[in-house]
């Protein structure tokens, strides 16, 4: 097993310790960058491609390996990564009509009930509870500067209760260029 390293008592022979050991370097290259887009949506529901968006960020924060967060700052979007066929698209309208039925009675939507209803609030309980099942951010990998995305994947912002002006957030996390 071997002896264990021996520690310096003396004044003097801590010092020369200290000179032998390097010393740690503290971070370098970390680097963070942020923006928040706005858009404005055109229908009740509607898949919007971030994608090429979120790529540019990514290119312009000038982080070669991190992460991009991307979160909507709405309860009544969603963000997701998915194929851009229509059909499929329209698939995914089909099921989220049958997982929510926006014809049944939602309480938030009960304006009588609620406290602190604003005079632009929309009954829009089935948007909210929509939102709910797809979640508000996802989070990707980037490597060599680039989003880490399959072959047919694309980030999405879901509008749930449009048409209305939405803003994403995104932030890209990592070391810059030559450090990582």
């Amino acid at each position: 097993m071997g002896d264990p390293p021996r520690m310096a008592t003396h004044p003097v022979e801590r010092e020369r310790e200290r000179e032998r050991e390097p010393e740690p370097e503290p971070p370098t290259g970390w680097s963070a960058a942020s923006d928040v887009v706005t858009l404005r949506t055109e229908t009740t529901r509607q898949f919007i491609d971030l994608t090429e968006l979120v790529a540019e960020r990514v290119r312009r924060s000038g982080i070669s390996h991190g992460l991009v967060s991307v979160v909507t700052r709405h309860t009544t979007t969603a963000i997701v990564v998915n194929e851009d066929e229509p059909l499929l698209l329209e698939d995914m309208g089909h099921l989220l009509d049958r997982l929510v039925p926006p014809d049944v009675r939602y309480g938030h939507d009960d304006m009588a009930r609620r406290t602190g209803v604003g005079p632009d609030e929309r009954a829009n309980g089935a948007a909210h509870c929509r939102s709910l099942l797809l979640g508000a951010s996802q989070v990707f990998h980037v490597d060599a500067g680039a989003i880490q995305l399959g072959r047919w994947q694309r980030i999405f912002l879901v509008e749930l209760d449009g048409p209305r002006t939405r803003a994403v957030s995104i932030l890209v996390l990592g070391l810059r260029g030559a450090h990582a």
